[in-house]
């Protein structure tokens, strides 16, 4: 099935990557939502959240692949309900997250956003569609639309992790500064905000 020498995918398969690399992991959604939530809860609390938005990132990677998303969008009505579920799931984690004590108090006192949370929120973020549909299509590794979308598969999956432990360690490099509680309030705000913005931009007309 992958019969083509690596000389003549390697172009291809560099350009996927960075593709991948710049398009989903831009800040949106998810990634600000998990660095949100490894500044608020500590990254040891999030990998939860974050193994479940890999997980549902995945999820909607296998829908673009096998054209489910193209066929859900078909169906009538479906496209605004979807939105509006999306948002106002995404607020709700804002508000979790602007809500959330300090580190220090967050480590008894809270119940942190589990695997179920990130996986809810990596299938209702329209963003994770959109631009993996648009990275997928972006470039072709093997002629065989068999190996070319079983290639795609592997490579986008593994950036979806990439991606996801990025951004999370990202958040553990500050967390510890945020055990004061201005701080942490502050940054807690600023990240709600940040996810409140990534949610209602898309949806403002072009």
């Amino acid at each position: 099935m992958f019969e083509q020498p690596l000389s003549q995918i390697l172009a291809p398969l560099t350009s996927l990557v960075l593709m991948s690399a710049v398009v989903m992991g831009s800040p949106g959604p998810s990634t600000v939502s998990v660095t949100a939530v490894g500044a608020a809860f500590g990254w040891r609390r999030a990998l939860p959240y974050a193994f479940g938005l890999m997980a549902g990132t995945t999820a909607v990677l296998v829908a673009v692949a096998s054209g489910f998303f193209t066929l859900l969008l078909s169906v009538p009505h479906a496209e605004p309900i979807v939105t509006a579920a999306s948002a106002i799931y995404m607020l709700y984690l804002a508000w979790r997250i602007a809500a959330a004590p300090p580190l220090a108090e967050a480590e008894t006192a809270t119940t942190a956003p589990g695997l179920w949370a990130g996986l809810l929120l990596a299938l209702a973020n329209p963003k994770a569609y959109l631009a993996i549909a648009a990275v997928f299509a972006g470039t072709n590794l093997f002629a065989s639309p068999a190996a070319d979308t079983a290639a795609k598969l592997l490579v986008l999956t593994a950036m979806i992790v990439l991606i996801h432990l990025c951004w999370l360690v990202a958040a553990a490099s500050f967390a510890g500064a945020l055990r004061d509680p201005v701080r942490s309030r502050v940054a807690n705000t600023v990240f709600a905000l940040a996810l409140v913005v990534s949610v209602v931009l898309p949806l403002l007309p072009g």
